[in-house]
């Protein structure tokens, strides 16, 4: 089975940021890491392998080398997606029609949700004796459609709209002769009883699998490829390679498309006092742990844009990403992104050890672009950075298209990159190793 074939069983595995942490919690346990849970004390050793979680959505894993390391080569990239999150008590009557309350998490393109078989995915948080457990959930089958407006009835709808999410993104759910609510069918979809369910993390989810298409299957559409296109490419990466001189890093954190201020997320401790924790266990002094940071280096992997057929326009006019091009390297002046000329310079120099090709991104100097984990998560670990991704059209859409031939060079050059290490020589510049 190829990268792109494996990459397309873990989407349709993946519908939520809890699913694709139980994912990988699972890959890493049959690769022999061991669990390391932030509450209990740490007993890291040479030549170990270990991962540790947070809120069930966010994970770190890493692998220790024999002898004492030069420092860290950190990846890193998101766990969820925009969507539609379920409100608590979440049932809506109007009309005889039951409908459930939900409100926007991220940026996400609310035109390609209505009309489309939807369920719902995520987590549920219930009563385990005198504890609270979190259980991953997705109802396997077609629950909730939000209906469109009869053109009849809007003449002008194709001319351009501004949906009210209160009022017109609600998805349709039973009617009001059906005495069940939504929490009695969590209960039924799975065999615990409703007293048990305390609370939940729900998002819809489009109910469509991740396929290819285009005259030669060039092409994929999938739910979540911002960003768990490269997630997956790191993990396989990450879990394929070993290092004898660095700390190879893989990060995942959750709430990226909310602005990553949570305490799973890019901008919080969970990185550095990872990092920290391993310092102490190691009997690393201060010192060299700052040594380490300096020789140190983190990709920051989300998808970045490519140019749109139809909207050739509103792409940069010198830097323009294509599907199934290489790798794109994200830049932008005002800090949107980490990534600047010596950083470049380095991907530059591990893409042609990989074979990779690389593309440049850069938003029209007239347009303001998003922001992703390389500008927050040096706040905190204050290291080299570049940000990287493969070109994709649809972002922030339940139906996102890409490349199939780009994730096999994004695993390449993680490979590469994995096995890699960073160091400052005598004179002051970067060696790569």
């Amino acid at each position: 089975m190829n990268t792109t074939e494996k990459l397309l069983q873990f989407l349709d595995c993946c519908p939520s940021a809890y699913h694709a942490v139980s994912y990988f919690e699972k890959a890493l346990e049959e690769n022999g890491f061991t669990r390391l849970r932030e509450s209990d004390d740490w007993n890291i050793r040479k030549g170990g392998s270990y991962y540790c979680t947070r809120n069930g959505s966010s994970l770190i894993a890493f692998r220790i080398p024999e002898e004492k390391p030069l420092g860290f080569m950190i990846a890193s990239s998101h766990s969820d997606s925009p969507s539609l999150k379920i409100k608590p008590r979440a049932e809506l009557e109007s009309e005889g029609l039951i409908r459930l309350n939900v409100e926007s998490y991220g940026g996400l393109l609310i035109a390609p949700w209505f009309d489309r078989p939807l369920t719902v995915a995520g987590r549920i948080l219930i009563r385990e004796k005198e504890a609270i457990a979190s259980l991953p959930l997705y109802i396997d089958r077609d629950l909730l459609v939000i209906p469109s407006l009869a053109i009849h009835m809007n003449r002008k709808v194709n001319e351009g709209y501004a949906w009210n999410i209160q009022k017109e993104v609600l998805p349709l759910f039973g009617s009001k002769e059906d005495s069940t609510d939504l929490l009695s069918l969590l209960a039924r979809e799975t065999g615990i009883s409703k007293d048990r369910i305390l609370s939940h993390d729900l998002y819809l989810v489009p109910r469509m699998k991740a396929v290819l298409f285009g005259a030669e299957n060039e092409f994929i559409a999938s739910p979540h490829l911002d960003d768990l296109e490269c997630g997956f490419a790191n993990f396989e990466a990450f879990l394929s390679c070993h290092n004898n001189r660095s700390i190879p890093v893989f990060a995942l954190f959750d709430n990226e498309e909310v602005g990553s201020s949570t305490a799973q997320g890019a901008d919080s401790t969970f990185l550095s006092g990872t990092l920290e924790r391993m310092q102490e266990c190691l009997e690393l002094s201060a010192n060299d742990h700052h040594a380490m940071v300096a020789n140190s280096f983190m990709l920051s992997l989300d998808n970045a844009h490519a140019v749109h057929p139809a909207y050739p326009e509103k792409a940069d006019p010198t830097n323009r990403p294509k599907m199934n091009q290489g790798v794109v390297v994200k830049f932008c002046s005002r800090g949107k992104y980490a990534t600047d000329g010596m950083s470049s310079a380095v991907v530059r120099i591990l893409a042609e050890k990989a074979s990779v090709p690389l593309q440049d991104f850069s938003n029209r100097s007239d347009m303001l672009g998003g922001s992703t984990l390389g500008n927050i998560s040096i706040r905190h670990v204050s290291i080299m950075t570049a940000d990287i991704g493969l070109a994709q059209l649809a972002m922030h859409s339940p139906c996102e298209t890409a490349g199939a031939k780009d994730p096999e060079y994004l695993l390449q050059l993680m490979k590469t990159y994995y096995r890699s290490s960073l160091f400052y020589d005598d004179n002051g510049n970067i060696r790569i190793l």
